[in-house]
């Protein structure tokens, strides 16, 4: 491999990607800059026992490695951690980390059980919870924007669609926030590993709940379902809700808090939305592509893989950083630059390919619904403190934003109709 390297800079190669800390402690645009336009397959050195791995960050190769699932395995972990650790034990279990016909199968039920009937009405309920939100907070006059609305959307609209009881949203949101991320420097890895134990321990019960007493949610659906007349297990059942609770609440819930943030620095993008100028689907998809909450997804290689002029060898760990993909200016005008109006606009938030995230259409519905309200129930807003990033080497993002509303009294008055 070392025959593929270029000569690396001290302040490249000391970056590293495995400690939550560097993403806390850094702003990493000019560092993916610099590996798209100079190191685009980039070999990062082992650290603390965990092998090394490679790092694809420009657009047009992202997007290749992403479509490849003959080359390419997720079914040996799709994250840093597990990646590392050697693999994931949901193999063949979890959409995540399942290839090949038993992927397509399973993500077939999947979607079944996601009907439009049942989306259609999740996301009257989107709507609905998230004006009443935020229009409370508007009236409140302050709020600490990530924990009193942007937490309470998402997490509540996965959950209602799985079936969880309310009285234990609350409760999965705390293990949800330290499975993939954490609000102290201090979590260790076993407090993650608890966290997400946990969530698998808690659908268990549900599941056999539901196997016993069926209801109109997903996870009824889910026991009633199965692949070629073999029903689905319990474990194909739970880590799949791992999965979709997860993933269902961090995206979108990053995502909102990102936006309120950044419009709080851009008053002209906010005029844009308030004034209506812009859709609320290109700003949806733009704040989606500027926030990119999922910083990378990995795959093993299952077979030699030419890349950006070098190889990634059969069985090497090969990571692809959305983050950086979405900031590629070969993709995108001026991408530094937030502009709610931007079209096209093909960013990889959601990943690509045969992975492309389940929870797409309910991501931007939550977000899309979130900067209705803003711009219907608040004149203008303010960061009145400094926000608090999240611990994390999978996602980025807020986990505390304290934010001063001036109210649209009109739109109060009219409850946005």
């Amino acid at each position: 491999m070392s025959d593929q390297l270029t000569a690396v800079p001290d302040e490249i190669s000391a970056v590293n990607l495995v400690d939550p800390n560097t993403y806390f402690e850094h702003d990493m645009h000019e560092f993916w800059r610099r590996l798209r336009t100079e190191h685009p397959l980039y070999w990062h050195r082992p650290v603390d026992d965990k092998p090394g791995f490679w790092v694809v960050t420009r657009y047009p190769d992202v997007m290749a490695l992403y479509r490849d699932d003959q080359r390419l395995t997720s079914e040996r972990g799709n994250v840093l951690v597990t990646l590392l650790a050697g693999g994931d034990t949901a193999s063949g279990q979890m959409l995540a980390v399942t290839d090949g016909q038993r992927h397509k199968d399973l993500r077939n039920v999947m979607l079944r059980a996601f009907s439009p009937r049942a989306l259609s009405k999740v996301a009257e309920l989107v709507r609905s919870n998230t004006r009443e939100l935020v229009s409370q907070a508007v009236r409140r006059g302050e709020a600490d924007f990530a924990a009193e609305v942007a937490a309470l959307i998402p997490l509540s609209t996965i959950a209602n669609l799985l079936g969880v009881p309310e009285r234990d949203h609350s409760y999965l949101h705390g293990l949800s926030k330290s499975a993939l991320s954490s609000d102290e420097a201090d979590q260790t890895p076993e407090d993650a590993w608890l966290a997400r134990n946990e969530i698998l321990l808690y659908f268990n019960d549900l599941v056999n709940e539901r196997r016993n007493d069926p209801q109109d949610d997903v996870l009824t659906v889910l026991t009633k379902s199965s692949i070629n007349g073999e029903p689905l297990s319990d474990h194909d059942i739970v880590f799949n809700c791992y999965s979709l609770i997860l993933g269902g609440d961090e995206t979108s819930r990053l995502t909102m808090i990102d936006a309120v943030y950044t419009l709080s620095r851009d008053p002209g993008e906010w005029r844009r939305l308030k004034e209506g100028s812009v859709s609320l689907e290109s700003a949806t998809e733009e704040v989606l592509r500027w926030a990119t909450p999922a910083m990378s997804f990995g795959r093993r290689a299952l077979t030699d893989i030419p890349v950006a002029g070098g190889v990634i060898a059969e069985g090497d760990v090969v990571t692809l950083w959305n983050g950086s993909a979405n900031l590629d200016e070969t993709a995108f005008d001026r991408p530094d630059v937030l502009d709610l109006g931007r079209s096209p606009n093909k960013h990889v938030t959601f990943g690509y390919g045969p992975h492309f995230c389940l929870g797409a259409f309910l991501a931007r519905v939550e977000v899309k619904e979130m900067l209705d309200a803003l711009r219907t129930f608040t004149t203008d807003f303010e960061v009145t403190g400094t926000p608090r990033r999240i611990h994390s080497n999978i996602m980025t993002g807020m986990s505390y934003l304290p934010v001063r509303f001036a109210a649209d009294e009109a739109g109060l008055a009219s409850g946005g109709q």
